[in-house]
């Protein structure tokens, strides 16, 4: 049995290219000065979408230049392109307008994005919806204010500053004996629908701990052999997904139900067979988990699907 394991290369969301130029946040006049530039760049989030063109399987972000309503609202500085470009994010909290069919979700639009529409579209969902849920100071409860392009609110009141937060999960495909993989299904999904198991890091956990300690509460077996896969930030709303494969001895379940609904080992031919039957439905698109269950199956889960 082998103990190695690949890193997972080229995850969507995760190969960005976008220069962050933290530095230049500090700078209070850099919203302005960027959006009065006309070679500033703007993309804006409405709700959880952005506008993106499609053609022939890819997709753009509809970028523009900046306008006279963009400082009357909330906006972030993005960072630089590869050529230098500024680019800006623009945050209305709240929109009433009526979308039509070109704003995409990221889940819907990530991989149709290159590297850095996809790296400008994360970092401003992310940064979206953290605005939205953290306008009031966690120590005195009053409304803070963004400062520093953005990057951090302020409050007024008690003068500390708080900072968008990311909170990691560990996902894990679980190998036993067999070479088969454990899948699951969360009691808050429809039936049929199976992933890889994954749960949020605990406060004093290290992200090995914290996949054994999720592995033994969800489905009550014992994991070992750790190994890490990769990464990818997941702003639904807040979250960076770090993958690992495990090995496990154990093969009998005990599943906690408040957690999960159903589980099961299956082979590579058994997971086939129920893709083509359509007895079961796999994670797609953009996820991390999709690509750790094409790593364990060795080929793509359209192709499994397709026989």
């Amino acid at each position: 049995m082998s103990t190695t394991h690949a890193i997972l290369e080229d995850l969507a969301l995760a190969t960005g290219v976008l220069d962050r130029s933290g530095h230049e946040r500090r700078d209070p006049r850099l919203l302005d000065a960027l959006l009065t530039d006309p070679a500033t760049r703007v993309v804006e989030i409405r709700g959880e979408k952005a506008a993106v063109d499609v053609a022939d399987g890819r997709g753009s972000l509809r970028l523009r230049a900046p306008q006279s309503g963009d400082r009357t609202v909330l906006a972030a500085a993005l960072g630089r392109g590869p050529d230098g470009r500024a680019y800006v994010a623009v945050l209305p909290l709240t929109t009433s307008e009526e979308l039509d069919g070109s704003w995409l979700t990221l889940r819907r639009a990530g991989d149709l994005l290159d590297r850095l529409d996809a790296g400008l579209f994360t970092t401003a969902l992310a940064l979206a919806n953290w605005h939205g849920t953290h306008g009031r100071c966690s120590l005195c409860g009053s409304r803070t204010e963004p400062i520093e392009a953005g990057w951090v609110r302020h409050c007024p009141k008690d003068g500390s500053e708080h900072y968008p937060r990311t909170d990691p999960a560990v996902i894990m495909s679980v190998i036993d004996p067999d070479d088969r993989i454990l899948l699951g299904r969360s009691p808050r999904w429809p039936e049929g629908r199976f992933s890889v198991l994954a749960g949020f890091v605990e406060p004093g956990e290290s992200f090995e701990q914290a996949v054994a300690r999720e592995v033994a509460e969800e489905v009550g077996i014992a994991v070992d052999d750790v190994t890490y896969l990769g990464n990818q930030p997941w702003p639904f709303p807040s979250s960076v997904m770090v993958g690992f494969a495990a090995r496990t001895a154990q093969v009998d379940l005990t599943l906690d139900p408040v957690e999960m609904a159903e589980a099961r080992w299956m082979t590579r031919d058994e997971y086939r067979q129920l893709l083509r039957s359509h007895e079961i439905r796999t994670p797609v698109g953009i996820s991390i988990a999709k690509r750790m269950i094409e790593h364990w199956l060795g080929e793509s889960v359209e192709s499994a699907a397709r026989g």
